[in-house]
């Protein structure tokens, strides 16, 4: 699905795309220094290594992030969202987005809201999957502030720039045994397109334990920015899947007072937060056309956007897992993070 209607930051982000060099001997380098990388099986594509952080990702995200972190420059006023796959990145992407731009798109049901025509990942795009991708170094200064990017490295891996400017990071994590779930269910649906056999969700949670999992592994993911948010709360942002589902009014308010743009009284009258929510709803954005009919382009392809819908519930691993399979995550996840003060 297209749509005949080009939204003001689309076309910032179309003249950066236009004005975007080429880098191929930088992509090649970072390419040869992941190739040497110990590799490992996966739940689809290969995993490599990082020799000296210890997290896993396919190689060409491996490489963006390096391009990334050698090339992006952070502005005080971005806005980054970070988060593991299958974390609800989907859902905190449109709120994100709702809550920043509510006063140029109305945070209501009308057709004239990106939402109608584009996902959430094309209003909101990744650093090492899509800017950072195709030998392109993306020119980013046009972009008009907050520029919004998201991410699924870990924190130690996120551009230098990111990690040492004043801005922004809204993180969010899900319970270990969710995230797996979700995770075997959207692989599989590539390794279907592929023509590889599905995989049985014994074999992906004996990797997923071993971390062997896109960005992973979990608890090194998920400590890393949890860390960050008590040493810098006030520049990170940390948000459990589980709450958000139970009061997604109180994390909006939340949201938008961290990004500098908290609600004002005639907001809050006018129902504003109440709106972005409702907008944002599995259940809203699930049956949208965009949603249903539309898709994405990506490195391999088209991706519809309906993939990344499943059924956005809390406790759905109950399912699909073993009480075995349970215990052996619940106690790596309560060895992990024993100390740390945080709970999943």
């Amino acid at each position: 699905m297209s749509s005949s209607q080009t939204f003001p930051w689309q076309t910032k982000g179309q003249e950066a795309d236009a004005e975007a060099e080429t880098n191929p001997e930088l992509y090649q380098r970072f390419a040869d220094l992941v190739s040497s990388f110990p590799t490992s099986e996966a739940m689809l594509d290969q995993l490599y290594r990082h020799d000296d952080q210890g997290w896993h990702a396919p190689k060409v995200n491996m490489v963006g992030a390096m391009v990334a972190d050698s090339c992006f420059a952070a502005r005080p006023s971005d806005i980054i969202v970070a988060s593991l796959p299958k974390s609800g990145t989907t859902w905190i992407k449109a709120l994100v987005f709702a809550t920043v731009h509510r006063d140029e798109y109305r945070p209501a049901d009308a057709d004239d809201h990106p939402f109608h025509s584009v996902s959430p990942h094309e209003c909101i795009s990744f650093l090492e999957f899509r800017l950072y991708s195709g030998n392109r170094i993306p020119n980013l200064d046009k972009l008009p502030d907050p520029r919004l990017f998201a991410t699924h490295v870990p924190f130690m891996a996120l551009p230098r720039t990111i990690r040492t400017t004043s801005c922004k990071i809204v993180y969010v994590c899900r319970d270990p045994k969710d995230t797996l779930v979700s995770t075997w269910y959207f692989l599989n649906k590539f390794r279907a397109r592929a023509g590889m056999d599905p995989l049985t969700v014994e074999r992906a949670a004996e990797l997923f334990c071993d971390g062997l999992s896109p960005f992973g592994p979990y608890w090194d993911h998920v400590l890393g920015y949890w860390r960050a948010h008590l040493a810098h709360p006030e520049k990170v942002l940390f948000f459990r899947y589980e709450e958000m589902q139970r009061d997604p009014a109180a994390h909006v308010r939340r949201l938008a007072e961290f990004v500098g743009l908290p609600f004002d009284v005639g907001e809050e009258e006018d129902g504003v937060v109440a709106a972005i929510v409702r907008m944002c709803s599995f259940e809203h954005m699930s049956g949208l056309k965009a949603t249903k009919h539309g898709s994405m382009m990506t490195k391999d392809g088209p991706i519809a956007n309906s993939l990344f819908y499943r059924r956005g519930v809390v406790g759905d691993w109950v399912n699909h897992l073993s009480p075995e399979v349970a215990r052996r995550i619940d106690a790596i996840t309560q060895a992990r993070f024993m100390g740390s003060g945080l709970n999943v």
